[in-house]
């Protein structure tokens, strides 16, 4: 999905057959410590509540997350997507909390809600505090047991989730996965979606909707995790205060018990839809996540998908049958599938493409794999949970998928299996496993006597982590003060010989992790004329193997150092980004320098690149969300063909990718690039007297053939307003667009007013007055919001714009609803208590956003750019609480007119109104 009163919960009734439920009180029985492993510590309430606690004080943040330990594998006939349903009902509110969105916003949470296959969970990450924690306790014990569930919002939230099924059925990989699950699952709901049937979402009875929930949403079927800067005890007295009054249910929790048979032949599914992207998929059942051979089936699978070095990357994208790859193994409750998909670069080739995906996989189940395989695979995953460590929010979350399996001690028992896997095990499981009876794929064919892969049920997790003590934990960091002027205080800022401009800010951090941001910046107006794909390309192309080294080796390298490398290009520049911990830093330094400076740009690796994205534009082509986006930059854009800054069509991206050769990178690469413009960000647990030599060392006598200079963005006058609308067939979602030009600068007087008009308007996600008017109330839309861009900031305009998705049928309603609310509150204007939450909710969400290291590297960069520091962020956070609400109301009145609205929307409207005239 989805997206502080100060006095104790009254748990009332709210519909018959709940029993009242009393008030919190003091002094109650403490949670009773169960178990600790790593740092994770267990308790648990008499009312048979699980409680989790992992602190960590060098995180300046809290996160709270409540699951529930109901999915769509819980769901009987004529249930499916309730659970996903219910999620969504649980932030419409209780009778304390009547508005949970806002209540959140104020306190600047990041929060949200998702729905699986066997579990829900809620949870918001906010700046730690006493009163932020106390508050996230009380909020998730009360709508646990007291969310309203009304008959008005299961009206308006149907239409949003019936949204967010349509928008999933625009997604071919997802809808022909989701198909190969239906199809090889006869009797477990692990074949039913997740978000549900269509008729079930529309037609759900409100009874049997609260039975769900009043059968579910109960403490002994729940887990609470809190990790971050917390309190113990006091976390613990809250959760005892708030959640041990809630009753222990007489009803004992339903339990799941049936049991897929073994699979007796090979099955086949086709999905005929409009599109231009050809998929081919195949799965297998496999175990479920906790037992023994699981790790083995997650290892395999890295075997077969990891790019570039996996066995279906070579034998399909290297040998140009397919644009990419991928798959997955989910570690579940109850045995689930092993799933894999290829995408064909051209139609032509899909029957080619599925003997191959089949033949490799054949072969693998036959010969096996090798020592540098498996052990290639598990440096990947290593790598992956030590970088998730780093991540307390997360690492809280990421318990309660292993605690939905049976236990959340899984999570580390996962991992010592992981390390200890063999290539003998991994033959066992492929030999196993991958067999033509026991996938789904292809055609039907009889066997003269039956061969069934008997699939082993799920082992009893209590006996399995009974003993478990698991191992130390990771490095703790510092606590550190996220306010503008620490960081200031802490940073370092300088500029390398050659001009890059580089900001270093050293803490301790947890699991001694390390981000860093680079930008190069290159060329002009001039000399960059014909390079847009060029330069868009040219570094995803570096990062893909070094003279020394090629991308098979770069990627292996990556995982012994478990560590990331990521490139992203634009015009005139050349953005790389990274994630590591101290240990490794110098090594990862040394290979940047090497991709920087040393690219291999290999014709082999050109050719796959190119592929990939030119069935992207292709998919593009019909997709609203890419046409209408295209089409409203150009609107607002109308740079002449000849001009750098020209935004072409989509047509004309794909003329020019398809003309695009590996000299072109090459020459780029030669004459523009270098260490003369840009910005270096280091945030993190590192030695800044040792990086600063290394990255001297890097960038040294390292200048460009051309010159730089910034590439200014004109602000076009004002187009009138206009409604431009594209037809895509076939296609049961729509994209709403709505974008008008301000003149605006970030540093004007009234820029703060404008800024928090945004938020309120629709920058707020579910509380904004478009959340409200067109998600919460009138159910038209899965997402909309609205969005204050400025640019590269060098500029005094910025771009005020709003976007929806929505129903064919519903969009020319979407358009008509957000003019009025904006026309509203130009008119009517905000008023205090709406702006007083605006301004804490704001204020706390960059606090947040600040706490998020990579984030902060991205704001340290951009305002090394900008030519400031963080003392900019101090003036504005201070504007923003000094703000009135007539300052907001005449600032907004200046700068935003509805006049010069220009909007795009592009869906299958035709088809939508023949459905409509059908019924």
């Amino acid at each position: 999905m989805s997206q502080s009163p100060q006095t104790a919960i009254p748990l009332i009734v709210l519909f018959a057959g709940l029993a009242s439920k009393p008030l919190p009180t003091e002094g109650a029985d403490k949670p009773v410590k169960q178990v600790s492993v790593e740092g994770v510590t267990e308790y648990r309430l008499e009312n048979g509540l699980t409680v989790l606690l992992y602190p960590d004080m060098s995180q300046p943040t809290v996160t709270v997350n409540l699951t529930i330990f109901v999915g769509s594998r819980q769901e009987g006939y004529g249930e499916a997507g309730m659970a996903h349903l219910l999620e969504h009902m649980l932030f419409k509110g209780t009778p304390e909390h009547s508005n949970i969105p806002q209540l959140l916003q104020e306190r600047g949470a990041r929060f949200n809600g998702s729905t699986w296959l066997d579990r829900t969970n809620y949870y918001e990450t906010l700046p730690a505090s006493d009163e932020n924690l106390e508050f996230t306790l009380r909020l998730e014990a009360d709508r646990m047991v007291n969310s309203y569930v009304k008959g008005e919002d299961l009206a308006s939230e149907m239409t949003v989730v019936r949204n967010e099924f349509e928008r999933g059925e625009n997604m071919p990989h997802k809808i022909l996965r989701q198909r190969i699950s239906s199809v090889a699952y006869d009797w477990h709901n692990y074949g039913k979606s997740t978000i549900g049937n269509r008729s079930d979402i529309e037609r759900v009875p409100l009874p049997k909707l609260r039975e769900f929930y009043r059968r579910h949403y109960q403490p002994d079927n729940a887990l609470l995790v809190i990790a971050g800067k917390f309190d113990v005890e006091k976390s613990l007295r809250w959760t005892q205060k708030y959640f041990g009054a809630i009753p222990q249910p007489k009803r004992e929790v339903d339990r799941t018990y049936t049991e897929e048979p073994a699979q007796d032949g090979e099955r086949t599914v086709t999905l005929r839809r409009v599109g231009e992207v050809a998929l081919v998929g195949v799965g297998f059942h496999v175990p479920a996540g906790p037992h023994s051979e699981f790790a083995a089936i997650d290892v395999l699978n890295r075997i077969l998908t990891s790019e570039p070095n996996g066995r279906l990357y070579k034998s399909l994208v290297e040998t140009k049958l397919a644009a990419r790859i991928g798959g997955s193994a989910y570690s579940l409750h109850d045995p689930g599938l092993l799933t894999l998909l290829a995408q064909a670069r051209e139609v032509d080739l899909l029957e080619q493409l599925r003997e191959r995906l089949l033949a490799t996989i054949d072969e693998t189940a036959r010969d096996g794999v090798s020592d540098s395989e498996v052990i290639r695979a598990q440096q990947q995953f290593l790598k992956r949970r030590e970088l998730a460590l780093a991540n307390t929010s997360r690492f809280a979350v990421e318990l309660s998928e292993w605690a939905a399996q049976g236990d959340w001690r899984l999570y580390f028992l996962f991992r010592d299996r992981v390390e200890a896997v063999t290539t003998e095990d991994v033959n066992r499981v492929a030999e196993k496993y991958l067999q033509p009876e026991n996938r789904t794929v292809g055609i039907f064919l009889p066997t003269d006597e039956p061969r069934r892969v008997r699939i082993p049920s799920a082992p009893d997790v209590a006996a399995l982590v009974r003993d478990y003590r698991g191992r130390e934990g990771v490095t703790t960091g510092e606590a550190f003060d996220v306010t503008p002027a620490n960081i200031d205080a802490h940073t370092e800022c300088f500029q390398l010989a050659e001009g890059i401009n580089t900001v270093l800010l050293s803490k301790r951090t947890r699991g001694e992790a390390i981000h860093l941001d680079l930008t190069l910046r290159y060329g002009d107006l001039v000399h960059l004329r014909g390079k847009r794909s060029a330069c868009e390309f040219l570094p995803d192309l570096m990062v893909r193997g070094t003279q020394e080294l090629d991308y098979n080796e770069i990627r292996d390298k990556l995982d012994q150092l478990r560590s990331t490398l990521y490139s992203e290009g634009v015009l005139g520049q050349a953005q790389f980004y990274i994630q590591t911990s101290r240990d490794n830093l110098r090594a990862v330094l040394d290979l940047l320098g090497n991709v920087l400076r040393k690219p291999g740009l290999r014709a082999a690796e050109f050719e796959s690149l190119q592929a990939q994205r030119i069935v992207d534009l292709e998919q593009q082509l019909k997709s609203p969300q890419a046409r209408a986006n295209r089409r409203l930059r150009r609107l607002l854009s109308p740079y002449p063909a000849t001009d750098v800054r020209y935004v072409p069509t989509l047509d004309e991206d794909l003329t020019a990718w398809r003309k695009l050769e590996p000299q072109s990178l090459r020459q780029l690469h030669t004459e523009f690039l270098s260490g003369q413009a840009g910005q270096l960000v280091l945030v993190g647990d590192f030695d800044v007297k040792e990086v600063r030599t290394q990255i001297t060392n890097i960038f040294a006598d390292w200048k460009s053939q051309q010159p730089y200079e910034r590439i200014p963005r004109d602000r076009y006058p004002k187009p009138s307003s206009k409604h431009e609308q594209i037809e895509i067939p076939d296609k049961a979602n729509a994209n709403f667009l709505a974008c008008q030009v301000l003149e605006l600068s970030d540093q004007a007087d009234d820029f703060a007013a404008v800024v928090i008009g945004n938020f309120i308007f629709g920058g707020g996600a579910l509380s904004s007055r478009l959340g409200d008017r067109v998600r919460q109330q009138e159910g038209l839309s899965y997402g909309v919001r609205a969005y204050l861009a400025l640019g590269d900031r060098h500029e005094p305009w910025a771009r005020w714009s709003a976007m929806a998705i929505s129903n064919p049928t519903n969009t020319p309603r979407v358009v008509e609803v957000v003019d009025e609310e904006l026309r509203r509150l130009l008119k009517d204007g905000v008023d205090e208590k709406e702006l007083a939450r605006a301004q804490q909710g704001y204020l706390q969400r960059q606090q947040v956003r600040r706490a998020n290291d990579q984030a902060l590297a991205n704001i340290l960069s951009t305002m090394m750019y900008l030519g400031r520091d963080m003392s900019y962020y101090t003036w504005l956070d201070e504007q923003i609480r000094q703000l009135t609400v007539e300052q907001v109301n005449s600032a907004l009145r200046k700068y935003v007119d509805p006049n010069y609205q220009v909007v795009v929307t592009a869906g299958d409207f035709a088809g939508a109104q023949e459905n409509a005239a059908a019924k």
